[in-house]
C-alpha cells in the first residue's frame, strides 16, 4: 500500500501534470491566453488565497484564544480549498514546532468545508451571472 500511495503522490501526479499541461499548451496560443483578463483572474485568484489563509490563521488565533490554548490555530489555515495540500502544511509547522502535535485530521475539517464553501460560492456566482 505505502508503494502505491507514493506512486500516487509522485509519478502518478507528474505523469498526470504532464498530459494536462501538454493538451491546454498545444491547444491554447498565446494571443487568447496571455491577455489582461487572464492576468486578472490569476491575481484575483492569489489575493482570494491569500485573504482565505490569513483569515483562517486569524479566526483560528481567536478560536484559540477563546477556547483558552485548547484548538491549535494551524487549522485555521487550512480552510482554503486546497485539498489535501494545505491541511499537511498544517500538520508540517505544527510538528516543527511540537513533534507530538498531529493537526492532520483536525485541519482536514475546516479543507473540506473550505471546498464545500467554494462550491457554494461558485453555484451563487452561476445563478447572479447566468
Amino acid at each position: 500500500m505505502e508503494r502505491l500511495s507514493k506512486a500516487a503522490q509522485n509519478e502518478l501526479n507528474n505523469i498526470i501534470v504532464i498530459f494536462l499541461g501538454t493538451t491546454v499548451g498545444a491547444t491554447a496560443s498565446a494571443e487568447i491566453f496571455l491577455r489582461w483578463e487572464t492576468i486578472k483572474i490569476i491575481l484575483l485568484g492569489l489575493i482570494a488565497f491569500s485573504i482565505g489563509t490569513a483569515t483562517g490563521v486569524l479566526f483560528g488565533k481567536l478560536m484559540c484564544w477563546l477556547t483558552k490554548g485548547k484548538i491549535n490555530p494551524l487549522i485555521g489555515s487550512a480552510g482554503v480549498s486546497a485539498v489535501p495540500m494545505a491541511a499537511r502544511v498544517s500538520q508540517d509547522v505544527g510538528a516543527q514546532e511540537n513533534p507530538n502535535n498531529y493537526l492532520l485530521m483536525h485541519a482536514m475539517g475546516p479543507n473540506v468545508a473550505g471546498v464545500i464553501g467554494s462550491a457554494i460560492a461558485a453555484g451563487i456566482l452561476l445563478s447572479l451571472l447566468g
